[in-house]
This record gives C-alpha cells, sequence and structure tokens, in this order.
C-alpha cells in the first residue's frame, strides 16, 4: 500500500465516513434478516445479504437508464416483493395487512392499465415516468412506510365513503351498505348453504 493511500485511510475524515458506513451497513443487514428468503441466498451464496440488496439495487437502478428495459424493471419490482409478502398474508390469521395489500394490487393495476392505453402520451410527458413509478410502488409496498395503507386511510376511503353515501343517497334503508364483515358474513353463509346442499 502506497503512502498517499495510507494518509487517505488515516485521516479522520475518512475513517468518520468508513465508521458511518459500517453502521449504516450493519443496520441494513439487521433489517434484510427479517427476510428468511434473504438469510437462505446469504448462506448458499456466502454473499453477505447486504451486499446482494445494494448490488440488486444498484443493478435494477441502472436498468432504469436504458428505456427499453424500464417497464419490464419497474413491473418486476412492483410484482415481486409484494407477491410473496401477498402469499404470507393469505395464510396469517389476522386481517391486519389485507387492507395494505388488497389496496396496493388495486394502485398497481391501475398503474398497468393506464399504461395499456396511455404509455406514450406518459412517456412524451414524463421521459422519467418509470423511474417515479418505481419510487412510488416502493413507497406503497415497503414495509416500513405501508404506502397503500396510508393512501387507502387518507384518500381512497373517504373517495368512496363520498360516492357511497351518493349513491345510497336516495334510498331509505341503510343496510345496503357493503362492508368487508358482511362480505365476509354473506360468503361463509353461501358456503354454508352449498355444504348442506
Amino acid at each position: 500500500m502506497s503512502s498517499a493511500q495510507q494518509k487517505v485511510q488515516q485521516h479522520p475524515a475518512f475513517q468518520q465516513a468508513q465508521a458511518k458506513a459500517n453502521y449504516y451497513l450493519a443496520q441494513l443487514d439487521k433489517e434484510l434478516s427479517k427476510y428468511p428468503v434473504l438469510v437462505s441466498v446469504e448462506q448458499r451464496t456466502q454473499v453477505p445479504k447486504a451486499y446482494a440488496f445494494i448490488g440488486t439495487v444498484t443493478l435494477l437502478t441502472l436498468l432504469h437508464f436504458f428505456n427499453a428495459l424500464a417497464a419490464p424493471v419497474s413491473n418486476l419490482i412492483g410484482w415481486g416483493l409484494p407477491t410473496y409478502l401477498s402469499f404470507k398474508t393469505l395464510e396469517s390469521h389476522g386481517h391486519d395487512d389485507d387492507v395494505q395489500w388488497l389496496t396496493y394490487w388495486v394502485i398497481f393495476g391501475f398503474f398497468n392499465f393506464a399504461e395499456g392505453f396511455a404509455l406514450r402520451a406518459l412517456l412524451y410527458y414524463f421521459p422519467w415516468y418509470f423511474s417515479f413509478k418505481t419510487l412510488f410502488i416502493l413507497w406503497l409496498q415497503l414495509p416500513a412506510f405501508r404506502g397503500a395503507q396510508t393512501t387507502y386511510y387518507s384518500a381512497l376511503k373517504p373517495l368512496l365513503a363520498n360516492l357511497s353515501h351518493r349513491a345510497n343517497s336516495g334510498r331509505t334503508s341503510s343496510n345496503d351498505t357493503v362492508t368487508a364483515e358482511g362480505l365476509r358474513d354473506r360468503v361463509a353463509t353461501a358456503t354454508s348453504e352449498d355444504k348442506h346442499l
């Protein structure tokens, strides 16, 4: 090692930056340890999961710069982790994550629907559309942010309640309002009636 390299490595600013980077790597590793799939990949490949994660994020970011690959990469990001977490939600006994993942898939589906007929216009007016879409999708799906749940409670639920209220304002009975619990009860009743037939 040359003396110039030693001087740089011994500089207090370099040592402080290195300590901070190691701290953030340790925090990332701790957070990624919550996912058994990543722990398994780390054990099989002998590549630390934090480095694999950073490498994957870097690769996907670079692929976003090539417009032909931006759409598939964005959709892969929007499909991969949410699919896994949705399956975990289906297997759980509680209904805590139902709002998060049902809302996520509705929003993700809307993006793909809109792209189906308006992609050229979107890309013409917003050349970095897929980058913004990917960031928005990450905000929606990542457990740290739970953006889909936030979107549901802050925007969609009030909007749907307003539309439901307008639709029901002409009716005299308040029993026509459809709720998640009401739908579950109807499905359970229909299922039990089918078993008796």
